[in-house]
């Protein structure tokens, strides 16, 4: 019966020598983990300082020098190029993120408190209403009374 582990560690180069395969191991795993990369940031400044130094290359070649020089994708120099015809350069105007707020939205919550206190009071009519009607039954007031008084 032959041995898997020690099969394992030999190995037979070309003039059939078997030797011993030492495998690297690392007794200590790296315990320091990497950091996560940030999104860069560029101010308005940079952007139009460099849009500019863009557009001014002429010779074949040179833009893309100076895309791999300061590290920039082409596809950067698309987005602030329509940002700069929108006059949106990133700092120039500030947009707030996340959901759109509702202009109307404060009237709405208005109208919507006053509904809420005219049904309250529509509910406290009633009730009184209804009392009224019970108190008229019991004092011997019919419908028929009442309508002549009126």
């Amino acid at each position: 019966m032959y041995n898997l582990v020690s099969r394992a560690k030999e190995k037979t180069n070309v003039s059939g020598i078997k030797r011993d395969i030492k495998i690297p191991r690392s007794k200590d795993p790296n315990p320091e983990v990497l950091p996560r990369a940030k999104r860069r940031q560029f101010s308005t400044a940079f952007k139009k300082h460099f849009l500019e130094e863009y557009n001014a290359c002429t010779e074949p070649g040179e833009k893309g020098a100076l895309l791999r020089k300061e590290g920039i994708y082409s596809s950067y120099i698309a987005t602030w190029k329509r940002q700069l015809e929108r006059d949106n350069l990133a700092g120039s105007t500030s947009t707030k993120r996340g959901p759109k707020e509702n202009p109307q939205r404060e009237e709405m919550e208005k109208l919507e408190k006053e509904n809420e206190r005219l049904r309250e009071r529509l509910r406290q009519s009633e009730l009184i209403i209804e009392a009224q009607k019970k108190i008229s039954q019991i004092l011997g007031l019919g419908a028929d009374e009442s309508d002549k008084k009126r």
